[in-house]
């Protein structure tokens, strides 16, 4: 299998504290992967190294071959990893159609001029985006709510909705962080299959961060346990979530 991701001997530190220390990891593609660990282990701050938020003190990341080690969030963002927050971060004032949209200018461009002219380019852009847009809300069954505000959706339609704006970016890796918090168990099942669904219309490959051990038993084909920022364990999440390490990792002695 062609990976996706590589990532080698990836480390930083904080005021002399090593957050992540000599962290590998390779994501085949189409593969859906997680990463888990007891909180404070140095999850989110993977998340941060791969997008661009922090720059590594060592390492390298690979996505599909380019070495992106160190670019900006923007430029990451460009060459194909798009990812969610624990917290939801939607624009709450904008409709559920234009948080979509908002994820499709990656691809999707006109200059100023004609956005305010409204000229011919324009009006061609703005209807292959809203097309796209709605193309992809009906895939989360959220056309209906097209000109709803953002804010107004239930907290599982929102969490659906922030995939499918970071889906518009046309990524080839979608990391998703902690996508269940605050979930209660029935949206979890359905975001469970939600998320397998993605991977599956899409062909995509997905990074999940998740405490929701049903939820990562359920779909994840192989994880990573991070502890103290090194990698802990490694393989099938049968094998891993049977390991003794991982077990008193997360159980305490």
């Amino acid at each position: 299998m062609e990976n996706m991701l590589e990532v080698k001997n990836l480390s930083i530190s904080f005021g002399g504290l090593r957050a992540v220390s000599e962290f590998d990891m390779n994501i085949g593609k189409g593969q859906l992967y997680g990463l888990i660990g007891p909180n404070g282990a140095g999850k989110t701050t993977i998340f941060n190294l791969l997008t661009g938020v922090y720059k590594p003190d060592e390492g390298i990341v690979k996505l599909d071959g380019q070495d992106i080690t160190g670019k900006k969030t923007i430029d990451i963002n460009k060459a194909g990893i798009a990812r969610t927050f624990q917290n939801i971060r939607l624009f709450s004032q904008m409709s559920v159609l234009d948080n979509v949209k908002v994820g499709l200018h990656n691809h999707h461009h006109y200059n100023t001029l004609e956005g305010i002219l409204r000229l011919p380019h324009y009006r061609k852009v703005e209807k292959e985006m809203n097309e796209r847009a709605m193309e992809l809300l009906k895939v989360f069954g959220l056309e209906k709510d097209a000109e709803y505000l953002a804010s107004n959706l239930p907290y599982g339609q929102q969490r659906k909705l922030e995939i499918a704006r970071a889906l518009a970016t046309d990524p080839k890796l979608l990391l998703l962080d902690e996508p269940a918090a605050g979930m209660n168990p029935n949206e979890t099942k359905e975001l469970m299959e939600t998320i397998s669904f993605v991977r599956d219309h899409f062909n995509m490959t997905i990074l999940l961060i998740e405490h929701d051990m049903k939820l990562v038993s359920g779909i994840c084909e192989e994880l990573t346990v991070l502890n103290f920022g090194k990698v802990l364990a490694q393989g099938p999440t049968a094998e891993v979530l049977n390991d003794p390490q991982v077990i008193t990792a997360y159980l305490g002695e």
